[in-house]
């Protein structure tokens, strides 16, 4: 049995008008148009749907049943397009983000928590993995979009520039310089360096040695294959100090404090970009990379090489 959708809503309307004209008027049909393709519907049926009167229609017992179970059909049918809509429109869905930096505060986290804000019904998964796991997981559709520090990758075949933070020292709470508001890179000239091996501990032992190096004289460095998160209890337990980016912050860690690392020239900053595959045609992403534009201005309009500080405040306490 081949029945049209269309007939379906004829059945409704004209029970809940109670007349086969009102129902043809509320529809925009000619009334012969509806009255003979309910005509039809019943005879496909099998059953009388609709008792016909001088005063209009009344359902019969089967066909009050029926348009019961209709609209049940409809509303549910109305959900089902309403949320393609809301897909197609980057308003619902999926989306999933990489990175390998904290979350506990800085622009990433206030773009997630803004994000989410304008798009409740969207659900984010995230990935934290190393730069390459995440350019893999780009690759091959897993991952949609990455937010990493670094040079640009020629693995990816579209990026854009976003915020850059600041380097901060993590040092024991009891540490000479811990008294210190700024820490001055030549103050750490003489201190053990805890750095983890993952990302981005290689960049910020890239940033260590250029400003510490000398000939016959190298930074000691000790690096551990443990989360950066890791790293800090260990500064907490009076093995070192550390060097991370600005978004770490956010979390506290017993025994640890954090500094402003400067020179002459003032903060020294990590750069962040987002990537992603050409040809993702996932709408929710469309949306994610459009509020990262407004939050980077100057690279949203092509005004610089370098993306601005987030306008929005970080909603972290």
């Amino acid at each position: 049995m081949s029945i049209e959708l269309k007939h379906l809503r004829y059945a409704e309307a004209a029970e809940r008008c109670g007349s086969f004209r009102k129902a043809a008027d509320l529809l925009g049909l000619k009334q012969s148009n509806l009255s003979r393709r309910i005509r039809h519907l019943e005879e496909q049926l099998g059953v009388t749907l609709f008792e016909r009167t001088n005063g209009g229609v009344k359902p019969t017992p089967a066909g009050r049943d029926f348009v019961n179970g209709v609209r049940r059909v409809l509303n549910e049918l109305q959900i089902v397009v309403d949320g393609a809509k809301a897909v197609g429109r980057g308003e619902a869905g999926y989306l999933t983000i990489g990175f390998y930096t904290s979350l506990s505060a800085g622009n990433l986290r206030a773009s997630l928590v803004e994000y989410g804000r304008r798009f409740p019904q969207v659900e984010i998964s995230t990935v934290e993995g190393s730069r390459s796991r995440l350019f893999e997981g780009i690759q091959n559709g897993t991952v949609d979009i990455a937010v990493v520090t670094g040079e640009p990758a020629s693995d990816c075949s579209r990026s854009m520039i976003l915020w850059s933070e600041r380097v901060i020292v993590a040092l024991p709470e009891d540490h000479p310089l811990a008294a210190n508001e700024i820490i001055y890179w030549t103050d750490l000239k003489r201190e053990r360096f805890l750095l983890s091996e993952r990302d981005p501990g290689p960049e910020i032992q890239d940033i260590l040695v250029a400003k510490l190096s000398s000939p016959g004289d190298l930074p000691d460095v000790v690096r551990h294959d443990v989360s950066p998160e890791n790293i800090k209890s260990l500064v907490g337990a009076g093995r070192g100090v550390s060097l991370m980016c600005e978004a770490c912050m956010g979390a506290t860690y017993a025994g640890v404090v954090y500094r402003e690392a400067r020179d002459g020239n003032g903060s020294t900053r990590v750069g962040y970009r987002a990537y992603w595959r050409d040809g993702n045609d996932n709408p929710a992403l469309r949306n994610f990379i459009r509020l990262l534009e407004e939050r980077c201005p100057p690279v949203a309009n092509g005004n610089g090489s370098r993306g601005g500080v987030s306008r929005t405040p970080d909603p972290s306490p």
